[in-house]
């Protein structure tokens, strides 16, 4: 009587430990092996807190053209957001001695990217409103805009400016806006090796910190006159 009793309890405790064994060890024994594998959202922030080297541009000590001045830009993952980035930057108080060229207060309030390059930069009432007039100083702060885009993104092919999400003939009554502008050097100088200043679009060098030459006055004349503009295309 007692032997199968006790045969039966320990073919009770053999299945017993077989149950253990197989739900316990033996997925761990065939488990594949595990690592740490970064978060796909940490690299993704870590690209968007990143920099870019830009051409940002001011109105130089003269007074009479602007300067180029190399700059951190934040990084934009889409066109549109590395030029709305790059208008932000160039918005910020300009680096002494320089001057900046676009009216306090203008923000930026949207940027789209029609399919041809041309990009649409919608601002605040501010760039017209605060504006101090003068015809130089509005051609500055329209190429200031367009140059700072069309440089830094080869891909954008023109801009039009646009104030309060509204088409506009000019800013202070000089300069046509009422098409898309391409990238114009004419009125941009940097700085030159020897400490006398060289023309973006490969003039003559004129020296800098001496008396307005006569080139310098007829530069400033011929920006009086209307700038020059491309064809529109129509905004959707």
């Amino acid at each position: 009587m007692r032997r199968p009793v006790v045969v039966a309890l320990l073919g009770v405790m053999t299945a017993v430990l077989i149950g253990i064994v197989g739900v316990v060890l033996v997925p761990r024994w065939f488990a594949p092996a595990t690592v740490e594998v970064p978060r796909a959202d940490a690299a993704a922030s870590g690209e968007a807190t990143g920099k870019i080297r830009a051409s940002l541009f001011y109105v130089a000590e003269d007074g009479l053209h602007l300067t180029a001045v190399d700059a951190d830009v934040p990084f934009g993952a889409t066109p549109a957001e590395q030029a709305r980035a790059l208008v932000e930057a160039q918005l910020q108080p300009a680096p002494a001695p320089l001057a900046q060229s676009i009216a306090e207060g203008t923000r930026v309030r949207q940027i789209f990217i029609a399919e041809d390059g041309t990009a649409f930069v919608d601002l605040s009432k501010e760039a017209v409103t605060n504006h101090r007039g003068g015809s130089l100083d509005e051609l500055f702060a329209v190429y200031t805009i367009v140059n700072a885009i069309t440089v830094n993104l080869p891909a954008i092919k023109s801009v039009q400016i646009l104030i309060d999400g509204q088409e506009v003939d000019t800013l202070a009554g000089h300069v046509d806006l009422r098409h898309p502008l391409t990238r114009n050097l004419r009125w941009v100088e940097a700085p030159g090796k020897d400490g006398g200043e060289r023309k973006e679009d490969g003039g003559e060098r004129t020296e800098g910190g001496g008396a307005r030459t006569e080139e310098q006055g007829q530069k400033q004349d011929a920006a009086k006159k209307p700038a020059g503009t491309t064809q529109a295309r129509p905004v959707s």
